[in-house]
C-alpha cells in the first residue's frame, strides 16, 4: 500500500514577516512496531511551494519550488529502524506473560494449544523485543505481503504520524476539550489535562489497557488547531501513545526540524528561534557578551559546535558594521557532522559562504571554517587555534543534546566542556533550555514537559495568529518532535536532556569555569528590547546568568563563563 499524496502544484503560502515560506506538510510516515522486517520509514523533506527567502544582505535569486520524496511503504527503502525497546510499559507486559504462562501450566485450569505455534509465537515476541534493528534491507518485496498491508492501514505508528502531521485534523475544538484539572474524579468527567496526567500514571504503573483507553478518549477531545492548551494536550496525547508503542526513536528521526527545506528557506528550528522571544533573547544576550569581549581585540575567534544556519551571527555581523572597535579578523569555526558540511541544502559550506557575503557587505574582516566531525570525534588540533587571538566558545542549546554520566561513562556532555577548557577561552556563552528532562523518572518527567511545554505554547500565542503556517510548523516539526522524544525515548535515543540552571552552573564550574557576569549596558540593552513584546514575557538577573520566561516559568538561560 502507499501513503503518497500528490502536492498540489497551485499551492502556495501567504506572504510572511519572515525570511521564509513554510507550507503544511502533506505525508505521513508509515510503519508498524512488531512487523519483524517489516517496517518502513522512507522520508525525505516535507512537499511545499515557496516564494523565497529575502535577505537585504545576501544576494540571491528566488528560491525553487521542490519537489520531494514522500512517505511510500512500497518504494525502496532508505532508511529502516525496529529500535530495541526501551518502554516499561511494554518491558512489563513481556513480564506478565511470561508469568502468566507459568501460573497456566501449574493451574488447574488445562489450556490446549500447539506446541510448534506457541514457540514460533514466542520467537516472534522475543524477536520484537530485542531486536536493535539498525539494519538496512535492501529487498523487502518478499515479506510485505497483503495481509501486513492490511495490517497497516490500523496500525498505531502510523495513527501516530497522521495525528501529528495531518494539516487538517478532524477533531474541532469545543467548549468540552477546556483544560480542567479537577483534583480527583468523584464520578465527575475529567478534563484533558486530568486525563492526560492519569493516563501518565497508568503507564507508569505498566496498566498498558487503561492507558490506551485513556488515549482513545483524549484523541476525541483534543485537537492541533484549538487554543494553546488544546494544542499542547494534542501533542502530549501523541507523546503518550508513542511511549506505550515504543515508536519514539522512529517518529523522532521522522519529523524534520533543524534542515532548511531549501536553500533559502529556514528550518523549523529557526523559525521557532525568530517567533518566540525567550529564544531571540537569549542568543542576543549572548551576542551582547561576545561583543563586549571582542572590544580591544585584534582577532577574534568564535567556535560553535552546533551554529545551524547561522543566525546568531547574521546579527553579530550587522552589529559590527558600524562598530568602531571592532576587531581586525573575525573568525568562525563551525563544527557539524560529515554528512552535513556539504548538504547543498542549509550546510555548513553553504551557511559560511552567505556569512562571507553578509561581512563582505558589512566591511567586517571574516574568515570562516568548516570542521567535518562529529562533536565526540572533535579534537583541539582539528580547530585551528592560534596564538594571539581572543578565543570565543558558543554553545546554543547543543549541550543538552550530549549523553551524560547518566548514559553513558564516557559522559560527552562534561567531557566537551573539559576540552574547551583547555583551550583556555577568553570567554564561553552558554544558552540553554531551564527544564528537568534529563534524569528524571517518567511521571515526574511529563510533569516537566506538561509545564514547560505549556508555557512555550502559550507563549506563541502572543507572536503568532493560530492559523499561521509557520507557528503550526514549528509546533509539528520542533515541538511535537521534543515531546515525543522526552517523553517515549529512553537511554541514548533519548537526546533531548534538558537540566535546569542550577545544575548547568554545577558542570560549569566542575570543568574548571568561572562566572562571567553581563554588565549594566547588557540588561539594560535587554530590558529595552523586551519592552516591544506582550507584557507576559519577563526577564530576570538570576546567578549572574539571564532568564528569560513566559509568566512563572523560565524558558530560557543565558549565561557567560571564563
Amino acid at each position: 500500500m502507499s501513503f503518497i499524496r500528490q502536492a498540489d502544484p497551485s499551492a502556495s503560502c501567504a506572504e510572511s514577516p519572515y525570511i521564509h515560506k513554510f507550507g503544511p506538510p502533506g505525508s505521513v510516515f508509515p510503519a508498524q512496531r512488531f512487523a519483524s522486517g517489516k517496517e518502513l520509514l522512507h522520508h525525505g523533506p516535507q512537499p511545499y511551494k515557496a516564494e523565497g527567502y529575502r535577505q537585504s544582505d545576501f544576494n540571491g535569486t528566488a528560491a525553487h519550488v521542490f519537489q520531494n520524496s514522500f512517505y511510500n511503504t512500497d518504494s525502496h527503502v532508505e532508511s529502516h529502524f525496529n529500535e530495541a525497546t526501551c518502554s516499561p510499559a511494554i518491558s512489563n507486559v513481556s513480564q506478565q506473560n511470561s508469568q502468566s504462562l507459568s501460573d497456566n501450566q501449574t493451574s488447574d485450569l488445562e489450556v490446549e494449544f500447539d506446541e510448534d505455534e506457541m514457540r514460533l509465537k514466542l520467537q516472534e515476541l522475543e524477536h520484537a523485543l530485542l531486536d536493535d534493528g539498525d539494519e538496512i534491507f535492501s529487498d523487502l518485496s518478499g515479506i510485505i505481503d497483503d495481509e501486513w498491508n492490511d495490517n497497516m492501514k490500523n496500525n498505531d505508528w502510523t495513527n501516530t504520524m497522521k495525528n501529528i502531521m495531518s494539516p487538517d485534523s478532524p477533531k474541532e475544538s469545543s467548549p468540552e476539550s477546556s483544560l480542567c484539572c479537577p483534583d480527583s474524579n468523584n464520578g465527575e468527567t475529567r478534563g484533558p489535562k486530568q486525563l492526560l496526567f492519569d493516563c501518565a500514571e497508568a503507564i507508569s504503573e505498566y496498566s498498558v489497557d487503561e492507558a490506551q483507553s485513556i488515549i482513545a478518549e483524549l484523541r476525541r477531545k483534543v485537537a492541533i488547531q484549538g487554543d494553546p492548551s488544546q494544542r499542547i494536550a494534542a501533542y502530549l496525547v501523541e507523546g503518550l501513545a508513542a511511549t506505550i508503542q515504543s515508536s519514539g526513536k522512529g517518529i523522532y528521526r521522522a519529523l524534520r526540524c533543524k534542515e532548511a527545506p531549501t536553500l533559502y528557506q529556514l528550518s523549523a528550528m529557526q523559525i521557532l528561534f525568530e517567533i518566540c522571544p525567550c529564544f531571540r533573547l537569549g542568543f542576543m544576550a549572548a551576542n551582547y557578551a561576545i561583543l563586549e569581549a571582542c572590544k580591544g581585540e585584534e582577532v577574534v575567534h568564535i567556535i560553535d559546535f552546533d551554529i545551524n544556519q547561522g543566525s546568531q551571527y547574521i546579527t553579530l555581523i550587522q552589529f559590527l558594521r558600524n562598530n568602531s572597535n571592532k576587531p581586525r579578523l573575525l573568525r568562525i569555526t563551525g563544527v557539524d557532522d560529515p554528512e552535513s558540511v556539504h548538504r547543498a541544502v542549509g550546510g555548513l559550506k553553504v551557511v559560511g559562504q552567505r556569512l562571507e557575503k553578509l561581512a563582505e557587505d558589512c566591511e567586517v574582516p571574516f574568515e570562516f571554517r568548516a570542521v567535518a566531525s562529529n562533536i565526540e570525534d572533535v579534537t583541539p588540533g582539528m580547530l585551528d587555534c592560534r596564538p594571539g587571538e581572543a578565543l570565543i566558545v558558543n554553545f546554543a542549546f547543543l549541550l543538552h543534546h550530549l549523553p551524560d554520566e547518566s548514559v553513558s561513562m564516557v559522559n560527552e556532555r562534561d567531557q566537551l566542556l573539559r576540552m574547551v577548557k583547555g583551550l583556555r577561552p577568553k570567554l564561553v556563552t552558554l544558552v540553554e533550555q531551564d527544564a528537568n528532562t534529563n534524569t528524571t523518572p517518567f511521571l515526574a518527567r511529563f510533569r516537566e514537559v506538561y509545564d514547560y511545554y505549556s508555557a512555550l505554547f502559550d507563549s506563541l500565542d502572543a507572536t503568532l495568529p493560530r492559523e499561521s503556517p509557520d507557528r503550526m510548523n514549528v509546533e509539528r516539526q520542533c515541538l511535537a518532535r521534543e515531546i515525543v522524544n522526552i517523553l517515549a525515548c529512553e537511554g541514548s535515543d533519548r537526546v533531548e536532556r534538558y537540566e535546569v540552571a542550577g545544575k548547568w552552573r554545577a558542570r560549569m564550574a566542575m570543568a574548571g569555569f568561572v562566572p562571567s557576569p553581563f554588565n549594566s549596558n547588557v540588561i539594560n540593552g535587554i530590558k529595552s528590547l523586551l519592552k516591544s513584546y506582550c507584557d507576559k514575557y519577563r526577564f530576570e538577573k538570576v546567578h549572574d546568568g539571564l532568564h528569560f520566561g513566559w509568566g512563572d516559568k523560565t524558558l530560557v538561560v543565558s549565561s557567560a563563563w571564563q
